[in-house]
């Protein structure tokens, strides 16, 4: 069966994820995450499963939704056409049931219970993804609740970000990426995109030099994301529909 102790449900998470049966894992997860207080490990864990399960998903959602508008060019084969769409929907509803489990136990959990701020930008910060994720294939009032609850949740995040974490911490540098990512691909907001990316950029600059060597090749990684994106978005401000997919958060 599906219960078990918090340990099985751990070790077999960790299992699963070696295994890389990614579903599997997100479903022991979030049993976890009804069972109390996630400590810093069992966090990543939650995040990792769900990143993947979800993530497996948007590049196919992704790919089928380029097959389908190559199809509708055409204009060739309306049988084509009418399964590739079929076959977009399908994964949609997956998409949609999976983000929207996230913030469920996000919100009745993990939120309520989080323990210190890190924490509770932790959450922020993975709930405004998933409501960024869910606003990727919404459209009409569901694409507007979808980026307001997303924007709502980053704001919250960033404002602990900003009086609790260093500008170096990785979860500071993760969340302006994603943020700004969404600022760029949900909202069509190029330039406050870059006005966050480079913001974060910068304040990380100024205190690089204090950082040991591991937490200096942590941010450095993020803050070469963060670079790649700026060279990306201020060359194609515009907004030119073949742009090269924006790097997310690792």
């Amino acid at each position: 069966g599906m219960s078990g102790t918090r340990d099985q449900n751990i070790f077999m998470a960790r299992l699963c994820e070696q295994a890389e049966r990614y579903d599997d894992m997100a479903d022991r997860m979030r049993l976890v995450a009804k069972m109390g207080l996630l400590d810093k490990e069992e966090r990543n864990l939650f995040s990792v499963a769900y990143k993947n399960k979800v993530g497996a998903r948007r590049l196919a959602w992704r790919q089928v939704m380029h097959l389908e508008s190559l199809e509708s060019e055409s204009q060739r084969d309306p049988a084509s056409l009418q399964a590739l769409m079929q076959y977009r929907l399908q994964i949609q509803q997956e998409l949609n049931t999976s983000c929207t489990e996230v913030v469920e136990i996000i919100d009745t959990e993990l939120i309520l219970k989080a323990p210190d701020p890190e924490a509770q930008c932790f959450y922020s910060k993975m709930k405004g993804d998933y409501y960024r994720y869910l606003a990727e294939f919404a459209a009409g009032d569901q694409r507007t609740t979808a980026a307001t609850e997303a924007e709502k949740a980053y704001q919250y995040a960033s404002e602990i970000a900003q009086g609790s974490l260093p500008p170096t911490h990785p979860l500071s540098l993760g969340l302006a990426l994603n943020f700004s990512v969404f600022y760029f691909e949900v909202l069509s907001s190029p330039e406050k995109a870059c006005e966050l990316a480079r913001r974060a950029f910068d304040d990380a600059m100024k205190v690089m030099d204090t950082l040991d060597a591991d937490s200096y090749q942590d941010a450095a990684a993020i803050m070469q994301l963060l670079r790649d994106n700026l060279v990306l978005w201020t060359n194609n401000m515009p907004g030119g529909e073949d742009l090269p997919l924006t790097v997310d958060e690792l």
